[in-house]
Parts: structure tokens; C-alpha cells; sequence
């Protein structure tokens, strides 16, 4: 029977300690933004391309 309070014990620590950790993340602002990391794989390719368009757009003007 102590083995079990001891268990309790022990889970509500860990369970304190999750919390407080998950607290200051939110603090920090670790789960701001939760769209722009699902769509920034969207928008890549067109950064990439028009920078390239870019560059060899002035290297033939020059």
C-alpha cells in the first residue's frame, strides 16, 4: 500500500512539473504562431525562384 502512495506522489510531481514547464513555454511565445510554419513550405519555392529570376534578370543587364 505505500508503494502506491508513493506513485501518487511521484505522478503529481512529474504532473507539476509538466505543468510549469508548459506555462513558461506559453510565457516565452512558443505556440504563437501555429499557421506560418504549415504553409511556409508553400511559399518557398516562390521566394526561391523569383530571387533566381532576380539575380539572372541583373546579370544580363549588366
Amino acid at each position: 500500500m505505500s508503494v502506491i502512495y508513493l506513485l501518487l506522489a511521484l505522478s503529481i510531481c512529474v504532473a507539476i512539473i509538466f505543468f510549469v514547464v508548459f506555462l513558461l513555454s506559453v510565457k516565452r511565445g512558443q505556440y504563437d504562431d501555429l499557421h506560418s510554419p504549415a504553409v511556409r513550405m508553400l511559399f518557398e519555392d516562390e521566394l526561391v525562384e523569383k530571387t533566381s529570376n532576380n539575380l539572372t534578370s541583373k546579370n544580363q543587364k549588366s
